[in-house]
């Protein structure tokens, strides 16, 4: 894009924000990188999109500024037996159209979340039955002892059975098979906030729920919420008072915009490890110039790629300090974690091409590298610093970066040899990374429930991490639960599942007369948000 056609962009975006609302103290105008790709809160399995709607709907459990568990939907729970988790649902609840929540509408949810196309599964992947045994109380019956379940369905949003049926959005849209129905782009929860208007890549706008069962602790009257992905633009957006809140802060603009005083930056540690996925399924990769064979099922092969990569320049020159380099799938402040276990191989590229020779590629090879460039902190640059890398060994990297909602369509679709992914756990517990990027795709598996390997977008598959996966989510007792955590981790490296990367740092832009709560799953709950 020329100089004039970039200021010609940013001037256009500026006057868009102007021509809006006023800026009145109530109206808070929040700026993303990216938009949030469906209103359909089972159409993509998303920290952004699981974030962004659970300000229109709502959880059965629900979590406080400190991430502890809260009642949400449920007043209570209790794991009455071995294999049944009994809810007492909230009284006096009304969907943002009048009707009332009840246990009929928990049932729906579990049903339309298990059903094909949504990608959600997961977050209920160990429940085989929702029971109803009165208007307020449920019970989840699930396959195995389940000592996490609260944990796990804090992302899981319950929906409206009248609603959805009279508006024949029975079956969840698909953000991976393009499927769309009204729930796409029209919401009716319990939460907070409704939906005013939503014009998909422009802006959407929320209004404060005047019926909403909770205390109400912000000061909201409306949300306007933009998406920009031009970093840039982004930044002048907040600098100018055209937008109160931004995320993310550009890593290279960090130091400029903490010190500038009139905004605050708001900086810590994220959940979320990323890494790169590698095709060691197919017999042939796609996108690649090798012909009748799959380079990528090769351990040497895996390695050598890991050890080409200069992690240390990526969180340097790349990330600008911004990153924990990581040897684990997960970080710290997920549960599972262990720092005993955390450790790279070694950055040694001579060693990646007697490995590359070794394996029977001399000169290298070719494939293609997918990536988002709008949905990770400088994700697209990553991308090139490791295609730079592999270049160095002989790997020539055909980068194909594009905006999230066109990613997440062609890798969810496995329609990929080589990407790169990100994956915070819902449930901020270790089994939620190796059931949901781990274990072998459920469609591989006879019997395994639906979710499973889900995010396994290069087919890695290990019988004994499967086993430990499952053995985990029942184990009650903490130390043995440890134990068969780091047992599948070690065998995860081992073989090099994937190639972890680092954990990303947040970066949040926010004016001074606003005040946000940094949480390090990156949600921002409008619940807590005061506009002064």
């Amino acid at each position: 894009m020329t100089r004039s056609r970039s200021s010609l962009a940013l001037l256009f975006i500026l006057l868009a924000f102007a021509g809006t609302l006023p800026a009145a103290a109530k109206t808070f105008r929040w700026a993303y990188q990216g938009d949030v790709n469906s209103l359909d809160p089972y159409a993509l399995n998303e920290t952004f999109t699981h974030s962004f709607l659970s300000n229109v709907y709502e959880a059965l459990v629900m979590r406080d500024r400190a991430l502890n568990l809260i009642p949400g939907l449920a007043l209570e729970w209790a794991n009455v037996e071995p294999t049944v988790w009994r809810f007492k649902l909230r009284p006096g609840v009304k969907f943002q159209d009048g009707s009332p929540f009840s246990a009929d509408d928990v049932i729906f949810s579990y049903q339309r979340v298990t059903k094909e196309g949504s990608d959600d599964a997961s977050l209920v992947a160990s429940v085989k039955e929702v029971r109803k045994l009165d208007e307020l109380t449920v019970d989840f019956i699930t396959r195995a002892p389940n000592p996490i379940l609260p944990q796990e369905i804090t992302s899981w949003l319950i929906m409206s059975k009248n609603w959805a049926e009279a508006n024949g959005a029975t079956e969840p849209s698909s953000t991976a098979k393009k499927i769309e129905n009204f729930a796409t782009r029209n919401a009716d929860g319990t939460g907070p906030f409704t939906v005013k208007s939503r014009d998909p890549g422009v802006r959407t706008v929320l209004v404060a729920n005047p019926n909403w069962w909770g205390k109400v602790e912000h000061n909201i009257t409306e949300v306007v919420f933009t998406p920009i992905g031009s970093d840039q633009t982004r930044v002048a957006a907040l600098l100018s008072g055209d937008v109160e809140f931004m995320d993310p802060v550009p890593l290279q603009d960090l130091d400029r915009l903490a010190a500038d005083k009139s905004i605050r930056v708001l900086k810590g540690p994220e959940l979320r490890t990323i890494f790169l996925g590698l095709d060691q399924y197919r017999d042939e990769l796609l996108y690649s110039n090798v012909k009748g064979k799959n380079p990528f099922k090769d351990r040497r092969v895996r390695l050598a790629i890991y050890q080409a990569i200069d992690i240390e320049a990526i969180k340097t020159q790349v990330m600008h300090g911004a990153s924990r380099p990581s040897g684990l799938m997960v970080g710290p402040g997920v549960n599972g974690y262990d720092a005993s276990i955390d450790h790279r191989y070694k950055f040694d590229p001579a060693a990646a091409k007697a490995l590359l020779a070794e394996a029977g590629y001399p000169d290298g090879f070719q494939v293609q590298l997918d990536c988002p460039n709008d949905r990770y902190n400088n994700d697209e640059r990553i991308c090139q610093a490791v295609a730079a890398m592999l270049a160095r060994v002989g790997i020539k990297i055909d980068l194909l970066a594009q905006t999230k909602a066109r990613y997440f369509q062609k890798v969810l679709s496995r329609d990929t040899s080589f990407h790169l992914l990100g994956w915070q756990p819902p449930s901020y517990d270790a089994h939620s990374t190796l059931f949901n990027v781990m274990d072998t795709p459920a469609d591989r598996v006879a019997g395994a429930p639906k979710g499973q390997g889900g995010y396994n977008l290069g087919g890695y598959s290990n019988p004994k991490v499967d086993a430990l996966t499952a053995q985990i989510q029942q184990e009650i007792d903490p130390k043995m639960r440890q134990a068969l955590i780091t047992e599948a981790f070690k065998l995860h490296m081992q073989d090099i599942g994937e190639i972890p990367l680092h954990q990303q740092a947040i970066a949040w832009g926010v004016r001074p007369n606003v005040h946000v709560e940094l949480r390090s799953d990156d949600y921002l709950d409008l619940r807590h948000v005061v506009v002064e």
